[in-house]
């Protein structure tokens, strides 16, 4: 075992599996408007955000939470008023039904504009807000709460380090010394004590999946499998259970509940699909608290992990990364090792792989159960010993060329594949 690495995966899943209240692109525009303003005296009276192509796609369609509308500008604007600056990716968690009132007041009156950037970063958020007299801007990019400069009444108050010619800044990634079967030891030897924290997974999407089961979220994804499920025309069971619930949690966030996901990898769907297929298979197999917690953290981590080597945001949709994953989970609950766990990941990158990301939108809930859907089948799969063999498509013989290959797709050619759903989509 290469416990050297422990500490590293720790401090990784604590970076990258944190609360989100709200789709993270709309919410990380919020949070640069409300560092932006709290930097100024008196009330915005105008904002401008900037956002690169993938923010934009991400943020057109999308709940923002609270507010009962989707979309940038009134992220943007809920944000500057009353967002809370040092809440991360929780920043609306307070705001009020009068907070929501002013913000309308901005949109209406065309104070608030929200335009793509022409930049090479995939993730950046430029927001300028401006009160009577005084005018501020805050750039997050790279990362969804990453702040990389703050300008004040066109002095520049903040800026973060950034590489220089001669000395590059090179990001220390643990995983460039790691395989998924490293993960796999991880998870299964590390102390309890150590992981247990991933236990919060559980209790916000779990919660999340039961506030889309009883409102009116969405389309409804898991609320018409338990409808459907009453009326008998689908049975219950594991499958029936694992779309249920995992949809149900999309459902509610991508309309906009005020309740946080925990999120992976910057994203609440990302974190809904590695949590929710390995809670319900935990409860189906009555796995006690240990065994649950490190099913979890062998989700996340494996999740984490695989989508390391693709861009922050691309056109590959990341509920199918998070669902492979959450494969991982499953497989190990269900008696599955290392080899079956292989295999499962394998074959899911043989069966989903190319599913676009046309922007964060209430129909992110059916690719979220589609890929649950397809986790477990690779998972029973594995456990009969059959899988997508390493002669068939982008598939490899072992699974850590397999993730790298689709990596190099989503990073490649599905490039192009971004530019085309954007220039789709603006001009609908």
């Amino acid at each position: 075992m290469k416990k050297h690495l422990w500490t590293g995966f720790i401090e990784t899943v604590k970076r990258e599996v944190v609360p989100a209240l709200g789709c993270t692109e709309p919410v990380s525009v919020a949070l640069a408007a409300a560092i932006a303003t709290r930097t100024l005296k008196g009330q915005p009276v105008r904002i401008d955000a900037f956002v690169s192509p993938n923010l934009m796609k991400n943020g057109m369609g999308v709940g923002v939470p609270g507010t009962g509308m989707v979309g940038l500008p009134i992220a943007a604007a809920v944000g500057a008023l009353a967002g809370e600056p040092d809440a991360g990716l929780e920043v609306l968690k307070h705001i009020t039904a009068d907070d929501v009132a002013k913000a309308k007041v901005l949109l209406d009156n065309n104070a608030v504009a929200v335009g793509v950037a022409t930049v090479s970063n995939i993730l950046y958020a430029k927001v300028v807000v401006e009160t009577a007299e005084e005018t501020a801007s805050v750039i997050i990019a790279d990362g969804h709460t990453n702040v990389v400069s703050i300008e004040v009444n066109g002095t520049v108050t903040f800026i973060a380090d950034q590489p220089t010619d001669s000395a590059p800044v090179k990001k220390e990634n643990i995983f460039e010394q790691a395989t998924a079967h490293d993960i796999y030891d991880f998870a299964l030897n590390a102390p309890l004590e150590d992981i247990d924290f991933i236990s919060q997974a559980y209790d916000l999407n779990n919660a999340l999946s039961e506030e889309g089961l009883t409102g009116n979220y969405g389309l409804q994804i898991g609320a018409t499998f338990q409808r459907n499920v009453d009326r008998g025309l689908l049975t219950g069971g594991l499958m029936t259970d694992i779309l249920r619930r995992t949809s149900a949690a999309s459902d509610a966030r991508m309309d906009g509940a005020m309740m946080p996901a925990m999120s992976n990898s910057g994203s609440g769907n990302q974190g809904i699909a590695a949590t929710m297929p390995v809670v319900v298979v935990a409860e189906h197999v009555k796995a006690d608290k240990e065994t649950t917690i490190r099913a979890l953290m062998l989700s996340h981590l494996m999740a984490i992990y695989i989508k390391s080597y693709q861009n922050k945001l691309s056109a590959l949709c990341g509920a199918t990364t998070a669902s492979m994953g959450a494969v991982a989970g499953m497989t190990w609950l269900l008696g599955g090792q290392f080899t079956q766990i292989s295999d499962a990941i394998c074959s899911m990158i043989g069966d989903i792989t190319g599913i676009i990301c046309d922007g964060a939108k209430t129909s992110c809930a059916m690719k979220v159960s589609s890929s649950a859907s397809a986790a477990l089948k690779a998972a029973l799969m594995a456990l009969d010993g059959i899988r997508v063999t390493g002669s068939e498509g982008i598939v490899a013989d072992d699974v850590d060329n397999s993730i790298r290959n689709m990596s190099a797709l989503a990073n490649g050619a599905m490039t192009q594949t971004d530019v085309q759903i954007l220039e789709i989509m603006v001009h609908k």
